[in-house]
């Protein structure tokens, strides 16, 4: 199906995507998945209090992740050691579910790195969240999905096939950019980085469309690190876009990026560091990728595995 969004920057609407979204806007008003996320928030927003966040060890997290990624996918590391053992933000680009699991099974278990992560996708089944509860180590965002996104263009310019799902979408999808929340996730990562903890972001927002390509990114990254005084460490993902069994992934890591700190970065640091961040993972991702051919065993499976 083409896409009739009138954006190169939203997803095309494909069969599939549209029941991706039904599933979402489902997603969104489930109870259970509801209690999840405020029950996780607060149990991270307390961690620089009293009482710390159940989590599991590092290195058991590690190897449990390791030994499950390495069964499936052959992974070729590059220049781990660029990774510092004080306080960092790992920023990749974003290709598939899994990317946090493959980063995961690889990166260094000092500093104990969380993930800011979309929590429908982390919570729509009763098993992620089983996992996820045990493992801890994850921020769940609340925000509109760019398919979501897509759906209400369409249907604003003429797809009323879509009016309905657009309304769905409308009034039950919390699209995460009020000030409460803003700030509340604000304050959670402020302490974790505080602390000595570090954090991973896919800084896009979303699963990019193709191998070397990237969506703009968005803000968050780079205020983050600017405020906390921590560098930034470009990561590429590259081969998870479309995956299989035994297929080769590569994560190459570039050198640390140092700005200096501000507790009020201004729009011109933000735009300059942003613009730096862009380049430097942009620098470590292929330009002449070639998808593998011949027989993709599990590839559906491993693809669909984690929505």
């Amino acid at each position: 199906m083409e896409n009739t969004n009138g954006s190169k920057n939203l997803p095309p609407l494909s069969e599939a995507v549209i029941e991706r979204v039904w599933e979402g806007v489902a997603a969104a008003s489930d109870r259970t998945i509801r209690h999840t996320i405020e029950t996780t928030l607060n149990q991270i927003s307390a961690t620089d209090q009293e009482h710390s966040e159940t989590r599991v060890n590092a290195k058991i997290r590690r190897w449990v992740l390791r030994s499950l990624i390495h069964s499936l996918f052959s992974i070729k590391v590059e220049n781990i050691e660029n990774i510092p053992q004080t306080p960092a933000i790992l920023a990749a680009n974003h290709l598939h579910h899994f990317d946090p699991l493959v980063l995961l099974a690889e990166i260094p278990t000092q500093p104990h790195y969380y993930i800011l992560g979309d929590a429908r996708t982390l919570y729509n089944k009763c098993w992620k969240r089983w996992i996820l509860g045990f493992a801890g180590g994850v921020i769940p965002l609340e925000r509109i999905w760019g398919e979501e996104q897509a759906v209400i263009a369409a249907a604003q310019a003429g797809r009323d096939d879509l009016t309905e799902l657009a309304q769905v979408i409308k009034d039950t999808v919390n699209p995460g950019g009020d000030i409460h929340t803003i700030r509340r996730i604000d304050r959670i990562v402020a302490a974790i980085l505080a602390r000595g903890d570090g954090l991973m972001i896919f800084p896009e927002g979303r699963l990019g469309n193709a191998e070397g390509d990237m969506y703009p990114f968005k803000r968050g990254t780079v205020i983050y690190a600017l405020r906390a005084g921590v560098p930034i460490v470009p990561i590429a993902l590259i081969g998870t876009h479309d995956l299989f069994l035994r297929k080769k992934l590569t994560i190459r890591v570039g050198e640390p990026l140092y700005f200096s700190p501000t507790t009020r970065p201004k729009r011109q640091e933000i735009n300059t560091a942003l613009e730096k961040l862009q380049e430097a993972i942009r620098a470590l991702l292929p330009t002449d990728y070639q998808e593998p051919t011949g027989i993709k065993l599990l590839q559906h499976f491993l693809n669909r595995m984690l929505l």
